[in-house]
């Protein structure tokens, strides 16, 4: 992982077979992850906010079939999804 997303705190989600972490610090809360998802695991997080003040994605990890669609699409990089 590059040092400068080091410096960024994360919110990492698991369970046994697989990570889904999301840096809040990068995200800017555009919904094309929640969009792409084909599993339909992803939705937004009223709880948490981005720097912007706009609602953050939150994952369901039981349903995420790991496929990696909204780290692939994610233009800030603000996914990372491990299995």
């Amino acid at each position: 992982m590059p040092a400068i997303i080091k410096m960024f705190k994360p919110k990492t989600t698991k369970n046994n077979k697989k990570q889904w972490t999301h840096f809040f610090d990068l995200c800017k809360g555009c919904g094309l992850c929640i969009h792409v998802c084909p599993a339909k695991c992803l939705s937004w997080d009223n709880k948490r906010r981005n720097h912007n003040s706009l609602p953050c994605v939150k994952v369901d990890i039981n349903k995420c079939i790991s496929c990696k669609q909204c780290e692939r699409i994610c233009p800030d990089f603000a996914i990372v999804v491990r299995s």
